[in-house]
Formats: structure tokens, sequence, C-alpha cells
């Protein structure tokens, strides 16, 4: 997935007038659930907006957030990223490795809705599983999420009880697949009934279902009392009451909300307000120990430079060029000046912390000497090096402007061309840049998830391919490797082909990401995970 990382830049300035009205704002929403105590309701904020309440278009994390509350899948990732049982309470795989027969839980409730006519709900049935795969393969839906399918060759409801999926081919990282929200499980009575407008009516089966969503101003989700998770002392889940959601765009008034007590948490973290929370050195300042809570963790998200290698410049076709850019400015120093040790400064990896198959590797060398004689060398012999255009969008023009400053060092001019995220997205698809800053977050917890960036048959604009990198042994070793059913087996395969691309430097990695997150000290259970899923089913405030 491509996005933006979790630690935010920002040009915003403090808003005074709009942190009142919000504010005010805040408590005449609130006065809707006044019944319920604070400690039966979860607030936060969406600065980015909520799109849909749809899974089909789960596509960005603050959609997926609202999502991972009303819909449930066949899997779920726990903690460690290990594919568990949700719907599905168990599963076989056949010999050949295509053939998935999962087998369903008979407890499992939609929530109650009109839709359901006199009986107002009804079981989840492995038909409805049917339905909502093949709706995700609707081109008249045009769900951002097909793609997950595209490995699928058929699926069957074996009974009311057993869903029967056949792939085309081995593909061992496509339980992970399905843990994605894309494929949770919907009624084809609510889809049928509300038509397009199912984005801001859902119904699930959710530890909370649907209650209120005035767009752009707040959300409402209400405890579910039929889920059918429990806790390990027999406890039905969830513990909330509640979960509020604000949509203030403002990140300041955010930030100080939630200081005052008017949020449970913030995730990431902006530059604007980096400094008054962190030490240079990361850690929460003394004023706010034991006020608030600070968590933190690697995040499956690679932060890098990508080089269009058939771009018209001489630095894209030249392998030694490439390496004195990426020796050429120091990661470390980066990671502390403009990120606060907020992340992993990056080795020679593509494949990011905390999922299978990042080899652990010292820190890029910084060596200027070293990267001011090659490009000296080269342009001895050639001339001088045209000016390098280098492509962000406003969130990182700090990155690019260290970056700018660091190669002007060792001979190289670079400039920073900032566009609106769109545009950036759109030109980098279709290979209109040079250089251009980007991140790749875990879509699911396979390493292929990465490895497939330099795989020559996903070239953009039909794959995510971005660099237009190719090499044989390396497209060669990768089918080798996505046949492999045996993680012991396949694991190292994934080390070698990220070795084996970035011994090319296609990208010049910046640093592995982390999760950081600030919550309120009556805030328990809430856990992190590395792709920073919003688990709120396990959450008690006291």
């Amino acid at each position: 997935m491509n996005n933006t990382g979790v630690l935010k830049s920002s040009h915003r300035t403090w808003a005074g007038i709009l942190l009142l009205g919000w504010a005010s704002l805040l408590v005449s929403c609130n006065k809707k659930t006044s019944r319920y105590t604070d400690q039966d309701v979860f607030r936060y904020n969406e600065a980015r907006n909520i799109t849909s309440l749809d899974p089909a278009f789960a596509r960005n994390p603050q959609n997926n957030w609202a999502v991972q509350q009303l819909f449930n899948g066949l899997v779920q990732l726990n903690s460690n990223l290990e594919v568990v049982p949700e719907i599905a309470h168990n599963w076989e795989i056949d010999a050949s490795g295509k053939i998935y027969t999962f087998h369903l839980r008979d407890d499992v409730y939609f929530h109650e809705s009109p839709v359901f006519g006199a009986n107002k709900t009804r079981k989840v049935v492995a038909q409805d599983f049917v339905y909502s795969f093949q709706r995700l393969q609707d081109p008249e839906v045009a769900s951002p999420g097909a793609w997950v399918m595209q490995r699928v060759k058929k699926y069957t409801a074996v009974d009311d009880h057993t869903l029967r999926v056949e792939l085309k081919s081995v593909f061992p990282a496509f339980l992970g697949i399905l843990s994605m929200s894309y494929c949770a499980v919907v009624p084809q009575e609510a889809v049928a009934f509300y038509g397009n407008n199912f984005r801001r009516h859902p119904v699930g089966t959710g530890p909370f279902s649907f209650k209120i969503w005035k767009e752009d101003v707040k959300l409402v989700l209400r405890k579910n009392p039929n889920y059918f998770e429990r806790d390990s002392n027999g406890q039905r889940l969830p513990y909330l009451e509640a979960i509020s959601v604000q949509f203030i765009p403002d990140i300041q008034s955010e930030f100080m909300l939630f200081l005052q007590g008017k949020f449970d948490f913030i995730n990431s973290l902006d530059n604007s307000y980096k400094d008054e929370l962190l030490t240079p050195d990361g850690i929460l300042r003394k004023k706010y120990q034991g006020k608030i809570q600070m968590q933190q963790g690697p995040y499956l998200n690679t932060e890098y430079i990508g080089i269009y290698l058939e771009a018209d410049h001489p630095l894209m076709r030249s392998k030694a060029l490439r390496k004195a850019l990426s020796i050429g400015f120091d990661r470390e120093l980066m990671i502390a000046y403009l990120r606060n040790n907020i992340g992993f400064a990056a080795g020679l990896r593509f494949i990011p912390k905390g999922l299978p198959g990042h080899i652990l590797s010292n820190t890029l060398p910084y060596q200027p000497e070293e990267a001011r004689k090659i490009i000296d060398s080269y342009q001895k012999t050639n001339g001088p090096l045209p000016p390098i255009s280098l492509a962000t969008d406003a969130n990182y023009v700090d990155i690019c402007e260290f970056l700018q400053r660091e190669w002007a060092k060792i001979g190289v001019e670079i400039r920073v061309d900032i566009m609106p995220t769109a545009t950036l997205r759109q030109a980098k698809t279709s290979g209109q840049l040079q250089l251009f800053r980007a991140s790749w977050i875990a879509d699911y917890p396979d390493a292929e998830n990465y490895l497939a960036l330099f795989y020559s048959k996903n070239f953009t604009p039909f794959g995510p391919n971005y660099t237009h990198f190719k090499n044989a042994a390396y497209d060669a070793l990768f089918e080798k490797a996505i046949l492999q059913t045996d993680p012991a087996v396949r694991l190292p395969m994934y080390a070698q082909l990220d070795s084996l691309a970035m011994e090319e430097h296609p990208i010049i990695p910046l640093y592995y990401d982390k999760a950081i997150r600030f919550l309120s000290n009556n805030v328990k259970g809430l856990g992190l995970n590395p792709i920073n899923s919003l688990e709120l089913k396990t959450v008690r405030k006291e």
C-alpha cells in the first residue's frame, strides 16, 4: 500500500479560534450520548476524515479503523501478526496447497437491521462470503480491493457452515490477505436495500454497530450486544458501550483537546507538536510522564526515495551514481533531527523491521568522501551532472530539503518539486518523475507484499513496480519463492531477494517507520501491532 507514514509533517499554525469552535461543537454533539459515563465511550479524532464505512472501500487507515469495529472476516491477525480464527473457527489446506476449506462458527449474527424484516437479524452462512467475494470483484462496485481475489479460481458454499476457496496457483500469503478488511462479510439484503448508500448504512457482524454518521462532524458506533467473541474469562466482548469519532481537520486542535481529556488517544506524531511531547531522543517529556501513556513499536512501513530507472538522466542509468546518493547522507542524523528518533535508520534492505523476512543489517554507512569521489570520477569523464528533480508532497518537504542539502555537499544538485499528493501519485504511476519520495505500508503480513515492487511483470501502471527495476535472476527467484509453502524455506528466499534488488540501488531506503500513540492514563487494553490496526473490542476505560 502506498501511503503516508505514521510520523507526519505539518506547516499548520495554531488556530485558537478554531479550537474553541470545535470544542463547543464537541460538547454539543456529546449531549446525544450523555447517558453514558466517560468510562463507557472511547473518543478519538480522525483529521483525515472517513469517506466510506463499506469494507469494499477500506483502502486507507481512516476508513479501515472504522470498518474494523463494524465487520469481521474469516480470519484475523493477532499481535504477533499470526493468522488466527475469526468467523472461521478452523480450516484445512489440501496437499496441492491450492484448496482452502473453512469451517464457520454457528453463533455469528449480523447486526440488527430493518433489512432483515421481522426477525431483525440472521446468522452468517457460507453463502454470505461467496456473495461478499463476488461483490468485491464486481466491476460495477469498482472496489479498490478487487485485487485481493485475483489469485482465486472459485469459491463455493459447500453448506451453510463450510466454505471452499480454490486458488489458481499456490500462494502461501493468501490467509494473510483474507485478514484484510476488504474480505469482511456483508449481507446481500443490506446492500440490495441501501444500494450505493451502503457506505453510510453499514450492516456487519463486528463488536460495534452503526448508530450515527454526520459527515465531516461525527461518527458514533454502539456496542453489539450479540457479538460472538469472548475474553479469556468468558465475558462477552466488547467492554465499551460506544465509540465516538470526531472529524476535526486541525491537528493542533486535536492535540489540545487530547491534553484536555476530550479525546482518549491520538495516533502518530505531528511535527507541529513533536518537540512539545518528546525529547530529541524520543522520550516523553517529564511534564507529561504519569499523565499520558506513550506506545511505540515497529510499523510495517518503509520510507524511501524511488528512482525511475528509465528516466532520461545519467544517474538513473548508473548503479555507481545511485549508490553515491545512498551513502551520501546521514540517516541517523536525519532520524534524530527530523523525527526525534521515531523510526529506525534503514540498512540496505526494503523489507521493514517487524516483518518475517527482514534481515537485521547495520544502518547504511554515511560515506560522504566516497560518494563525492564517485560523483567527481563520473564528471571528469562525462561532464557535469544535470540537476535532478525530487518530487514530494507537502508532508515530507523537511526530509527532501535535508537530502537536497546533503547531496549538494557531494556535488549533486537537487531541485525539490512539491506537488499535491494525488498529482504525485499519478506522476509516479505514469513514470513522469526522476526521483520521488514514497513509502510502502504492508497490506498483509507477508514480505511478498514488498518484494513485488521489484518484479518486472509489475511495471506501473499495471502494478507497483514504480522504479521499473528488471532483473532476470530476481524474477526467477521471486516466482519460485511465492510458491514455497514452508516458511522455513520461503523466508530465506525472501531475504535473498531483498539483497538481490537492493544491491542494484533501485531505491534509496530512508528509514523503517515506528507506530506511535499517546493514550489517556485510564485507557487499558489497547494493543499495538506492526500493522497499526485499531482493536477496540478489548479496550476498557477505568
